[in-house]
């Protein structure tokens, strides 16, 4: 029970860091910050496990050095990864049956091993541009072992890709984009972006929460009395 739930646990804290790991790349001056929301759609692409998967939203916060990302597994319930992309560290705040924890991980040290590599992807460059929520974007046409047929990837490229870094190779902030996981392909859409500034309080650790390293919560959850997660119901 311990393995299976370490190998689980270990899966999802780095899917989630994946998906806000940035490196210390420079970024062209002619590209623009954001500060506001950006809301994407998660579809699983395999028809046959929509029952299972239903769409399901990622929501990132920035106010240009810290990202906020706010997520919704079967498995865990609600997480939120609070991200400094300066220092390059990330709290993920998870509440449990046992207490609430944010675990911190510093990405300088510990970088989440990925197969997001050039080993595995290949990327290749679209001609013209498409539009997605009135924006233009560019096009990228992407292969990978997982995928049946190269997938068309869409990107702003006058805004930098670090509020949503999943790929080195995106020159711009991905809006739509498709990732191989356990559950299958899922595919990430944005569908909404607000530009505003978001309220301060929402990029910090909240008193009731405890911080811990992740083998810490590691040996918190395996403890016989307490390996029961809360469900999103029992979170809301």
């Amino acid at each position: 029970m311990k393995k299976s739930l370490l190998k689980h646990l270990q899966s999802t804290l780095t899917s989630l860091l994946l998906i806000i790991t940035i490196t210390t790349t420079a970024f062209s001056q002619k590209q623009k910050s954001f500060v506001g929301m950006l809301e994407y759609k998660i579809t699983a692409r395999d028809t046959s496990m929509k029952e299972m998967l239903p769409d399901y939203p990622m929501v990132i916060y920035s106010n240009d050095t810290i990202t906020r990302t706010e997520n919704i597994t079967k498995q865990l319930g609600q997480q939120v990864v609070i991200h400094h992309m300066l220092l390059n560290k990330s709290y993920l705040l998870l509440k449990t049956a046992h207490g609430k924890f944010a675990i911190k991980t510093d990405l300088n040290e510990n970088k989440p091993k990925s197969d997001t590599t050039k080993s595995n992807y290949t990327f290749k460059k679209k001609f013209f541009k498409t539009k997605i929520l009135g924006m233009k974007a560019k096009r990228m046409l992407v292969s990978h072992p997982s995928f049946e047929e190269p997938i068309e990837f869409l990107y702003l490229k006058k805004t930098a890709n670090k509020y949503n870094k999943v790929f080195d190779e995106i020159p711009g902030l991905l809006v739509k984009y498709s990732i191989p996981t356990a559950d299958g392909i899922l595919d990430y859409e944005l569908v909404k972006i607000s530009k505003y500034t978001p309220e301060k309080d929402m990029f910090g650790i909240p008193s009731d929460f405890k911080k811990v390293t992740f083998d810490e919560f590691i040996e918190v959850m395996t403890s016989p009395d307490n390996q029961k997660m809360l469900s999103p119901e029992e979170m809301n």
